[in-house]
């Protein structure tokens, strides 16, 4: 049973390959912004903690990110996609611990790497349908109207430049220490992200052949 962790900074296609994956080989995609938003839109006693940390400009503790991902493996029996987790090497040992419980064990990470120029090009131009909730890369940055639903786009506040240039700083601060952990456990691979979507896949379906 495969479990990936996808990796890469703001506007890499984590979310593009993580559907992919998806799709192709029957994975459960665990996005921790996805969990976190679902959680706060519950509107339980977890999700309005939550949302407190997060409009406090604060980091949701490593031991309740954990239990929300447990309950969610708890309850699967597919490979999962981990997009996006772990950012920190506590999170990335808090995490292999979790997944022993369940006889479980990541099978490689990948690295979905993109140089910094393009990055800023790619988020300027990504957008949310508030309506479906589809996340999106527009062609024109004047276009409001969502393809697949008509509902209307917006640009998420963590898209602004400023907000980029700063969400690439920790990353980058972040990124380093868990890099080096993977890449001494033998399980990292990087993935050249500045290709189209189909060619990225390919590389890492290729990958993926490599470790089943």
């Amino acid at each position: 049973m495969m479990n990936i962790v996808l990796m890469g900074c703001p506007g890499a296609g984590k979310g593009t390959q993580s559907a992919k994956l998806q799709e192709t080989f029957g994975l459960k995609h665990i996005s921790t912004g996805d969990v976190l938003r679902t959680e706060i839109a519950s509107g339980s006693e977890l999700g309005q903690q939550i949302a407190q940390i997060i409009d406090k400009g604060n980091l949701v503790p490593d031991g309740l990110m954990i239990s929300m991902l447990e309950k969610i493996v708890r309850h699967t029996d597919q490979g999962i996609i981990f997009d996006g987790f772990p950012r920190t090497v506590a999170q990335a040992q808090a995490l292999d611990e979790m997944l022993q419980r369940f006889e479980r064990s990541i099978t490689c990470v990948i690295m979905i790497t993109l140089p910094e120029s393009e990055v800023v090009g790619r988020v300027s131009l990504r957008r949310q349908c508030r309506q479906c909730e589809e996340i999106l890369h527009v062609e024109d940055p004047g276009e409001t109207r969502c393809p697949k639903c008509g509902g209307e786009l917006y640009t998420r506040p963590d898209d602004t430049p400023a907000r980029v240039k700063h969400r690439l700083e920790v990353y980058h601060c972040e990124t380093l220490p868990v890099k080096n952990y993977y890449v001494n456990s033998g399980k990292y691979v990087e993935v050249n992200g500045n290709q189209t979507p189909d060619q990225v896949f390919k590389d890492i379906c290729n990958v993926l052949e490599k470790v089943k």
